[in-house]
C-alpha cells in the first residue's frame, strides 16, 4: 500500500510538474520576437522557480555548466533566486510539533511567528530559549523532504532518456544529477547543516575578523536548526565604510573563501548578500550553513592548481589540469590545438591589470573551448565555480579594485607548495 501511495504521488507530481513545464515553455514556442532557444531560455527561470527548491538549486549550479549548456541558457539560469513567501503560521507549528511534541515542551520562552529570513527550504526565526538566550531557529517548511526526492527520481529518470536523443548522447546527465542532485538534497537535512556549521566554526577558529553563529546541539532536530542570534548586522554595501575598510572586508572575505576552499576542502556555494553580513566589530559575519559540500581531494588539488597557475599566467599547466581532471576526454582528441588555445586565453588574462581579472568573463570562455574539444569537466568543479562567481560579484559591487586572483596565491603557495606552478 506505502509503494503504491508513494507511486501515486510520484505520478502526481510528474503530471504537476509536465503542466508546468507545458505551461512556460509552450507559452515560449507560440510567442513572438527573439529565436525560439532565447526564448525558451527565457521562460526556464520561471519555470524552474515555479516548481520549486530542488529545480532552482540544480538550475544555479547548471547555470556554471557553460562547457554543457548554451551560453544563453547559463545567462538566464544564473538569475534564478530561492526568496519565497512564508509559509502560514500553522505549518511552522506543525514543523516544531514534529520536533519537539506539544507546545508546552518546546524550548522557547517566546517566538516571533514572522520570520526574518525566508527561503526555498527553511524560513528563520527569532526567538528566546527557555535558559534566557536569544536564538535563530531555522524551521524546516513541511512536506519539503519527499518533494525534493520526488522531484530528484523524477530528474533521474529524465537525465536517463538524453542518451536517447541525438545531441545529447554523450552529455553526462546522470553524473551531473548525481552530483548535483545528492548535494540539493542535503539541504533540507538541518542536522546535516548543524555538523557544517561546526565544522566551519572549528576550520576557522583561528580567523581574525570572521564569525559564524554558534548552534545549539541541544535545541537542534533534523528539522529545525537553532543557533546563536547575531544582531547588529549590516548588509555588503559600500556606504557609510571607507575605501580602506571595505577593502579590508573584502580581503578577509576572500581569504576565508579560500581557506574553505584551498585548504580545508569545503566549498560555501551560497554566499549572497542575505548569507554574508558585517557586524558592528566589522567583522564578516557568515549566517547559513546549508549549501556546504566537501570536495574530493583531486578536485580541491585540481581546481587550486588550476586557480595558481591561472594567477601566473602558466597557460600550459592549466590545460594539463583541465585534461587530468577531466570527467570524458574524447577519442581523437586534438591535445596540442586544445593547449595552445588555452595558453592563449590565459595568457590575455595574464596581461590584465590587477583587480581587473573577471572570472564571470573568463569561465565562459574556458568553458567554449572544453566544449569545442569535446572536453566534459567533473561534476564536482561546479560548486567551488559557483561558490566563487556567488562571490566575485558580490565583491565587485563593494570593492571594485580587490585583486580577486592575487588574494589567493598566498594561502595557494602554502597549500600546493611551489613545484606546483613550476612548469
Amino acid at each position: 500500500m506505502g509503494a503504491e501511495a508513494g507511486s501515486a504521488g510520484l505520478g502526481r507530481r510528474a503530471a504537476r510538474i509536465g503542466s508546468v513545464a507545458v505551461r512556460h515553455l509552450g507559452g515560449a514556442l507560440v510567442s513572438r520576437g527573439g529565436t525560439v532557444l532565447d526564448r525558451l531560455a527565457g521562460a526556464a527561470p520561471a519555470m524552474l522557480d515555479e516548481l520549486g527548491p530542488f529545480y532552482i538549486k540544480v538550475g544555479q549550479l547548471l547555470s556554471t555548466r557553460r562547457d554543457l549548456l548554451s551560453d544563453r541558457l547559463c545567462d538566464r539560469l544564473g538569475t534564478l533566486t530561492d526568496t519565497v513567501p512564508a509559509p502560514p503560521r500553522e505549518a511552522v507549528a506543525a514543523t516544531l510539533t514534529e520536533a519537539y511534541g506539544p507546545a508546552e515542551r518546546w524550548p522557547f520562552r517566546e517566538f516571533d511567528w514572522e520570520p526574518v529570513g525566508s527561503g526555498s527550504i527553511a524560513t528563520v526565526h527569532r526567538a528566546e530559549l527557555s535558559d534566557g538566550r536569544v536564538a535563530a531557529v531555522k524551521v524546516r517548511r513541511p512536506g519539503i523532504v519527499p518533494l525534493m526526492r520526488s522531484d530528484f527520481r523524477l530528474a533521474g529518470a529524465m537525465a536517463g532518456t538524453t542518451r536517447l536523443v541525438p545531441g545529447l548522447r554523450k552529455l553526462p546527465a546522470e553524473e551531473m544529477l548525481g552530483q548535483i542532485g545528492t548535494a540539493v538534497l542535503a539541504q533540507a537535512d538541518l542536522a546535516a547543516e548543524r555538523a557544517s556549521l561546526e565544522r566551519l566554526r572549528a576550520n576557522l577558529a583561528d580567523a581574525s575578523g570572521v564569525r559564524l553563529p554558534e548552534p545549539y546541539a541541544e535545541y537542534s532536530r533534523e528539522q529545525v536548526l537553532v543557533m546563536e542570534y547575531l544582531d547588529d548586522l549590516r548588509d555588503f554595501t559600500p556606504e557609510p565604510y571607507t575605501a580602506e575598510e571595505r577593502r579590508d572586508a573584502m580581503r578577509r572575505v576572500l581569504h576565508t573563501v579560500y581557506r574553505m576552499l584551498f585548504v580545508d576542502g569545503l566549498v560555501h556555494c551560497d554566499l549572497h548578500p542575505g548569507n554574508l553580513r558585517l557586524n558592528a566589530k566589522g567583522e564578516v559575519v557568515i549566517l547559513d550553513a546549508g549549501f556546504v559540500v566537501p570536495l574530493p581531494d583531486r578536485v580541491r588539488r585540481h581546481f587550486g592548481g588550476f586557480f595558481m597557475n591561472m594567477a601566473f599566467g602558466q597557460g600550459r599547466r592549466c590545460a594539463e589540469i583541465v585534461i587530468e581532471s577531466a570527467a570524458k576526454v574524447p577519442e581523437g582528441f586534438d591535445r596540442a590545438g586544445f593547449v595552445a588555445a588555452v595558453e592563449e586565453l590565459v595568457g590575455e588574462s595574464a596581461k590584465v591589470v590587477a583587480g581587473e581579472f573577471n572570472l564571470a568573463a573568463f569561465a565562459p570562455r574556458l568553458f567554449k573551448l572544453q566544449r569545442r574539444y569535446g572536453i566534459y569537466a567533473a561534476a564536482e568543479f561546479a560548486f567551488p565555480l559557483l561558490s566563487l562567481l556567488v562571490i566575485e560579484g558580490m565583491i565587485h559591487s563593494f570593492d571594485p579594485g580587490v585583486d580577486f586572483q592575487g588574494e589567493a596565491v598566498p594561502i595557494l603557495m602554502r597549500t600546493m607548495g611551489p613545484s606546483e606552478h613550476a612548469s
